[in-house]
């Protein structure tokens, strides 16, 4: 048993070119998702260290504006002092020049830096955006100790919408001050990147499918041509040959070894067919001779048991003869010629052909046939066939019935003949043809027949028919 790959290298060698495309597609997308990712995060981080400047300025701002105004003690502080503040934080929120954006085109666009304040005093109410001392948020310490990114929802600041403040919550004196700004959206610049990176991750990726669809189209296509030789090769046809570079320039080393090897089986098929043309005429000639010489002996011979030697002789070489001329349409190449042939038409032929020998010797053939066909040669099937009920006629008893059915079994093409003989006995012959019971056609008939079926793909099988035997062949297509 072979070591099976591992690894990384064994997984690669067992995907298809479509699945390293998608593969390949799928993991530019991913790195183009992850690029965004980390941009974003930092266009986002940038966003809020802009934020954070700008509270931290407001901060200093403020800070430095109430030291110039007022004493603001925890001892000296007074309710007049808190609606002071009150009314100064109104001013300063919307005095002039003091923020990039005001609140009302933060919460109209969505776009940051529209500033917010609160401040609490210890008496009297407090002022402004109550939300920046009651969220707490997220500490953003490389801003500074007291700076946090808040998250403001939907109603809180903008009725519409929800945004992200950065904070910056600092007591100043007896105050508790919290300055913030609304952090800036992606932008529409960071949003017209993102779409054309998003586009263009799916435009690669299609381009990859569709590269990888024609890629696995063309490899298809260049091995079903070295497939359909080796197919017609496996039967006997070496006429067709793969192509090399037109399919697939990728499969041209492969081709040109399939070809190499179709044209060396088919010089080593010629030179079998030229020894046995050989041998066919150095065996025809003294059978010939065999055979007119068994005709004169049998003329002068006197004695019964004399002239049946002389009969048995002749059947012999007769037999002999016709063997040899059946292996010769096996290899003769003029024979190939493939073609779709109807199974159900040959046993209905086949049956019109020795239904007068089986009434001569009372047995009936029965065709039980449904449209079926193969691709395959004409005169050799036809030759099986008929092989197969001449034997099955030959031995049947009388009032013995010949079966012939053509179909469809198990998704593909049969062709069975079934007779009501002696059938065979368990013990089969070598080669595995025929029986051990003494028949001699169905053993050489066999052989032939197996070697036709053989050629087109197909496989033969002897069974019981109790009684009799059922030969059926299978094939393939």
């Amino acid at each position: 048993m072979g070591e099976r790959a591992t690894g990384p290298g064994g997984w690669l060698a067992r995907r298809t070119s479509t699945q390293l495309a998608a593969a390949m597609g799928v993991l530019a997308a991913l790195a183009l998702s992850g690029s965004l990712l980390v941009t974003g995060a930092a266009v986002r981080m940038d966003q809020r260290e802009k934020a954070a400047l700008a509270a931290l300025d407001d901060y200093g701002a403020m800070v430095s504006k109430l030291g110039s105004e007022t004493s603001l003690s925890a001892e000296r502080i007074t309710e007049a002092d808190a609606a002071w503040l009150s009314a100064w934080l109104s001013a300063f929120q919307s005095g002039p020049a003091r923020e990039a954006r005001t609140l009302e085109e933060t919460c109209r666009t969505g776009r940051g830096g529209a500033g917010v304040r609160f401040i609490r005093a210890p008496v009297g109410k407090p002022a402004g955006l109550a939300a920046l001392e009651t969220v707490r948020g997220e500490r953003a310490g490389r801003f500074g100790e007291d700076v946090y990114v808040v998250r403001l929802g939907r109603g809180v600041l903008c009725p519409s919408r929800a945004v992200e403040v950065v904070v910056v919550r600092r007591p100043f004196g007896a105050l508790d001050i919290a300055v913030g700004r609304v952090v800036d959206r992606s932008g529409q610049a960071w949003g017209w990147a993102v779409a054309a990176v998003i586009a263009t991750g799916l435009l690669l990726l299609v381009i990859g499918l569709a590269a990888a669809a024609v890629a696995r189209r063309r490899l298809t296509g260049a091995v079903a041509e070295v497939s359909r030789a080796l197919d017609r090769a496996a039967v006997g046809d070496f006429s067709l040959r793969a192509p090399e570079t037109e399919v697939a320039p990728e499969l041209t080393e492969l081709t040109g070894h399939v070809n190499r090897t179709l044209d060396r089986l088919d010089e080593l098929l010629s030179w079998l067919r030229d020894s046995a043309d050989q041998l066919a005429h150095d065996f025809r000639t003294p059978l010939a001779r065999a055979s007119v010489r068994l005709e004169r002996l049998r003329a002068t011979a006197t004695t019964p048991e004399a002239r049946k030697l002389i009969d048995e002789a002749r059947s012999d070489l007769a037999q002999i003869t016709r063997s040899m001329n059946e292996a010769m349409a096996l290899r003769d190449g003029e024979a190939w010629v493939f073609e779709s042939v109807r199974l159900d038409e040959l046993a209905a032929q086949a049956a019109d052909l020795y239904q007068p020998l089986a009434d001569e010797r009372g047995v009936a053939i029965r065709v039980e046939a449904e449209p079926v066909s193969v691709l395959g040669v004409r005169s050799l099937l036809q030759r099986a066939v008929t092989n197969l009920v001449d034997n099955a006629v030959k031995f049947s008893p009388e009032g013995g019935v010949v079966t012939l059915t053509a179909g469809v079994r198990g998704g593909r093409p049969i062709l069975a003949v079934a007779d009501q003989g002696p059938g065979f006995t368990p013990a089969p012959r070598p080669g595995g043809a025929g029986a051990g019971d003494g028949r001699e056609s169905h053993g050489m008939g066999l052989a032939f027949v197996r070697a036709i079926l053989k050629r087109h793909g197909a496989v033969m099988t002897v069974d019981d028919g109790r009684p009799g035997a059922v030969v059926t062949a299978r094939f393939s297509r």
